[in-house]
């Protein structure tokens, strides 16, 4: 559990470096789909499934 956490975390920071820098390669997409990967196996995963799905739920019911 402790290295897919420091994956997770690894991850992450290359993620917000690559998308601050401005140009998104492929091999900049490789890390963020694996950030995703990782994430959904750890326990937080849930959680931000609730959240996207509040979320959804919120932005639907909008009627302009």
């Amino acid at each position: 559990m402790a290295i897919s956490i420091s994956v997770v975390l690894l991850l992450l920071i290359l993620a917000v470096i690559f998308m601050r820098s401005g140009g998104l390669k492929i091999s900049h997409a490789l890390v963020c789909a694996l950030l995703g990967f990782f994430m959904a196996s750890t326990s937080m995963a849930p959680t931000i499934h609730s959240g996207l799905t509040a979320t959804a739920d919120l932005v639907s019911g909008l009627h302009p």
